[in-house]
């Protein structure tokens, strides 16, 4: 990739006087992405994977599900059944095979499909030992893409050339490890360019605790972007925002003074802080209703759900307009 169109054609007349290459033009299908373009932008999407998952599944003829993962299930392992009774009701998969070959589809799967992210995190812990409340969870998802198996990113030609940032977690959320979920999403103008749902790594002592460390790692995030886009020759419009819904780990970014409830968290508090100061980012706050990251820490209603996607700029080409 580059902007100067005659050193890549030399690059290529090498390459072919090499390695006989051939140019194939612009992309249409690479490694199960389908790649539109139109004058809206350019559309990523899984729309072909999506529908072999579906038919090796044995779900062509089930009705979709709206949500990907029910709101009040609690998926543990085999250890942590309260009782015998549990245990017999819930048992260990025979083969564990064919749910990992599932799993391990939807994990590709999501680099097109962020609203399926939050579902296989969770999915994604239970690889060596699952049970069949796993399984039956992990097919509510195949069902819920059955919905609309078409969904995909939309890198919009009209672009502000301005990053925004969302960060949220789910305090406490696992029940075998009482860590938190990290959730954020970045867009460079109405465009998503990247998303994550993640376990942290340690227990946070409080909500405000695993909120600031949700907002340290979206701002790494926000650094890396912006160094592999500088180095691209694309420049940002100013500083990024960062958008967060805890107003305690918004306070924590203002205060310049440590004390015994932040010496847990001292070194994120640095980082961040000092990448305000150099004017890298800006931090602001959003109400949890209108929080897009909210959709990668938690299962939600299925309104909400549909609202959070909307606001994440994802696209279906394949829905006929209205």
């Amino acid at each position: 990739m580059g902007n100067d169109d005659s050193a890549i054609r030399n690059f290529e007349d090498y390459l072919h006087s090499t390695f006989h290459i051939k140019d194939l033009g612009p992309p249409k299908y690479f490694l199960g992405i389908e790649i539109a373009r139109s004058d809206k932008g350019i559309s990523l999407s899984q729309r072909k994977f999506v529908l072999e998952i579906i038919s090796e599944a044995g779900l062509s003829g089930c009705r979709p599900a709206v949500i990907p993962i029910e709101q009040n299930v609690k998926l543990t392992t085999l250890e942590y059944d309260t009782s015998l009774s549990s245990s017999n009701e819930d048992p260990l998969l025979k083969d564990p095979s064919g749910y990992q070959r599932l799993v391990g589809k939807l994990i590709y799967l999501t680099m097109t499909r962020p609203d399926i992210c939050y579902a296989v995190q969770i999915l994604s812990q239970f690889m060596h030992s699952p049970k069949q409340s796993h399984m039956t969870a992990a097919l509510k998802v195949v069902k819920y893409l059955k919905g609309c198996p078409g969904l995909g990113i939309l890198l919009s030609c009209d672009c502000n050339m301005k990053m925004t940032a969302y960060c949220d977690t789910d305090y406490a959320t696992c029940p075998m490890t009482r860590r938190s979920i990290t959730g954020f999403c970045i867009k460079l103008g109405r465009s998503l360019i990247s998303w994550k749902t993640k376990k942290q790594s340690t227990v946070s002592l409080s909500s405000a605790e695993s909120e600031y460390r949700a907002m340290a790692k979206t701002v790494c995030e926000i650094v890396w972007i912006r160094g592999l886009l500088s180095d691209l020759g694309v420049q940002i419009d100013g500083a990024s925002k960062l958008f967060c819904d805890n107003d305690a780990a918004l306070k924590l970014v203002a205060n310049p003074i440590f004390h015994e409830r932040t010496k847990h968290i001292e070194v994120d508090c640095h980082f961040t802080r000092e990448k305000i100061q150099e004017g890298t980012i800006i931090t602001r706050g959003i109400g949890t209703a209108e929080q897009p990251a909210d959709i990668f820490t938690k299962p939600l209603c299925q309104r909400q759900h549909a609202y959070l996607l909307s606001k994440l700029g994802v696209f279906d080409i394949y829905k006929p307009s209205a």
